[in-house]
């Protein structure tokens, strides 16, 4: 989120709205289908607004506990919640008002483990080991974690920057480093260098003003000047034996042009005719790594941008693209391959209705990009929440994560008060909505509330809610998600998960996995129904042997597997299941 457009109020009915998710055309026409879709019309409510919900189930929803919001003004941007980072069974959430870890052992009522305060701004979070992290950005984010604020422009009292905290007692979690930068923390992405497991990364994405050198020596407020605080990011290393040694050791001017112009890529403005005015890209917002295929996805305000990581200290710029409909570059997903990366536009900063019926689809969404071999961002696609919200609800494209399905793209992501829309982008030319949730505005007239973002994690959806709590999802089975895929998911577990550090999906070798491909080639048709039967009735059989005689049985399909594949018309999957049933059968 970007906090430019808080103080928004405005009031309007629902209307019709209709995204075909392609790159030529995009319609919006409204359909008898899409005035039946049960999210339009939703009773407005703090506690009790309405609720739409479609293949899914809500397993529990815990409201913000006392001090944590103002019952005198519930869209209080003091206390709106943000972003979540998951340990074991710790979830925890970042906001305004400091940080909160929730023991979700049981996910049907969650209960607080821990309650920190410490403001400073969104307070993003990510978490290693004993080690936790939080983004402060705010001038009025203070050394000792102090509610009082900073009144001095210029003052040693102010912290901006990372703050790292030892958590090995979660309940007496103490500060071991504060990194100090000149714009702050919005966000960061912890990055692990997988040639070095004892060194963590931190890049700081600042997207505050710049302050003074009196405050901070170094810093450099001239945009023009070559050595501005702006047009980079910084890196922190931090010796995991050693936090308290955390330091930048890096500010890589990712913008730069091949004259060596800091200040390289979009300058700011409109793009023609009937497009975004576009940001200047001085800052990213978020960048999401991935280093087992070494690289990062930027969204830097006005462009989007392709980073080479395998020296994680020293990241390189070597793609970027530009989208007339974008406004502002916000975060980026890539699926598991590595082969499309998914961008957001968060249009309005978050806190404005940019989900109406009036508003185009190519704006305030998401575009999809393809990558090949040769790490060039070719855009595809574009997908926007196809449920149009009133002018009470700020909603826009916001965070989310890949949901570990076998052979699909899919994708749970938050729209604010538009609720959760969960999508399938294996085709990234062809997005299609599988599942959302949706309540009504929390007040009749657009006060701050709504999904911040929603994340897979070891089975089921975590919501972080601005002003609501925190909402826990589990998928139900459906004619686009099977009971097999479902549990083919639920088979992928982590102990640690910062959704900005994406990290290779692998499943085990399991029934479930098979059975899910099974469902994927009978969706579409890619084998006969006679030979669907035929392998579900082997793969039955052979879970019910063991030794010698599930060996041989999987042996057996995965070779009459082999000669399915020649006739398919998805081989490549017919391929995969093969290889599972091959990995069963050792």
């Amino acid at each position: 989120m970007t906090r430019h457009c808080h103080d928004v109020r405005l009031r309007g009915t629902r209307a019709l709205l209709v995204i075909a998710s392609t790159l030529a055309a995009v319609a919006v026409t409204p359909s008898a289908g899409m005035a039946q879709d049960p999210r339009i019309g939703l009773r407005t409510g703090f506690q009790d607004a309405g609720e739409a919900i479609r293949n899914l189930e809500l397993v529990s929803h815990t409201p913000k506990q006392n001090g944590w919001f103002n019952p005198q003004q519930l869209g209080d941007f003091g206390f709106a919640n943000s972003d979540l980072a998951f340990q074991k069974n710790l979830v925890f959430q970042g906001g305004w008002h400091g940080w909160q870890a929730w023991d979700i052992s049981n996910p049907k009522a969650p209960t607080l483990r821990k309650a920190f305060v410490c403001q400073g701004g969104q307070g993003d979070l990510s978490v290693h080991g004993r080690l936790l992290f939080m983004s402060v950005e705010d001038l009025a984010g203070r050394v000792d974690c102090g509610t009082q604020g900073v009144a001095d422009t210029v003052s040693a009292e102010r912290f901006r920057g990372v703050r790292i905290f030892d958590i090995s007692d979660i309940d007496n979690p103490k500060q071991v480093a504060a990194v100090q930068t000149c714009r702050g923390s919005h966000t960061h992405t912890l990055v692990t260098d997988p040639k070095d497991r004892s060194t963590v990364y931190v890049y700081v994405q600042g997207t505050g003003p710049v302050r003074s050198s009196n405050e901070l020596a170094g810093c450099n407020r001239a945009v023009d000047d070559a050595n501005t605080s702006y047009f980079r990011i910084e890196v922190i290393k931090v010796p995991l034996a050693a936090p308290q040694n955390a330091e930048i050791v890096n500010m890589p001017r990712i913008f730069a042009d091949a004259q060596g112009n800091v200040a390289g890529l979009w300058k700011g403005g409109a793009h023609g005719d009937g497009t975004q005015n576009t940001g200047r890209t001085d800052q990213c917002h978020d960048i999401t790594a991935y280093p087992e295929i070494g690289l990062a996805a930027g969204a830097c305000s006005g462009n989007g941008i392709l980073l080479d990581i395998k020296d994680p200290a020293n990241p390189r710029r070597i793609d970027e693209v530009i989208d007339p409909n974008f406004a502002y570059w916000h975060s980026a997903t890539f699926n598991n391959a590595g082969t499309t990366v998914l961008f957001t536009d968060e249009w309005g900063g978050g806190t404005a209705p940019r989900c109406r019926s009036t508003d185009k689809p190519t704006w305030g969404a998401n575009a999809l990009f393809t990558l090949g071999a040769d790490h060039k961002l070719k855009q595809v696609g574009y997908y926007k929440l196809p449920a149009a919200q009133t002018d009470a609800e700020n909603c826009v494209a916001h965070n989310g994560s890949l949901i570990p399905v076998p052979g699909r793209d899919i994708m749970a992501q938050a729209w604010y008060q538009g609720g959760m829309s969960i999508f399938d982008f294996s085709d990234p030319s062809r997005p299609v909505e599988i599942a959302y949730f949706d309540r009504g505005p929390i007040a009749e007239q657009l006060t701050l509330a709504g999904y911040w973002s929603t994340y897979w994690y070891n089975g089921y959806i975590i919501g972080s809610e601005i002003g609501r709590g925190l909402d826990i999802f589990a998928l139900k089975p459906s004619e686009f998600l099977s009971a097999n895929e479902i549990e083919a998911a639920k088979l992928v577990k982590y102990d640690e998960v910062n959704p900005q550090l994406q990290t290779k999906i692998v499943w085990p070798a399991a029934f479930p996995v098979a059975r899910a491909y099974v469902d994927q080639l009978a969706r579409k048709d890619a084998l006969s129904d006679s030979r669907i039967a035929a392998i579900n009735k082997s793969l039955d059989a052979a879970e019910k042997a063991s030794g010698s005689t599930r060996k041989g049985a999987l042996t057996l399909l995965a070779s009459q597997l082999a000669t399915d594949a020649t006739k398919s018309s998805d081989a490549p999957r017919v391929r995969a299941l093969i290889d599972v049933v091959r990995a069963l059968s050792k």
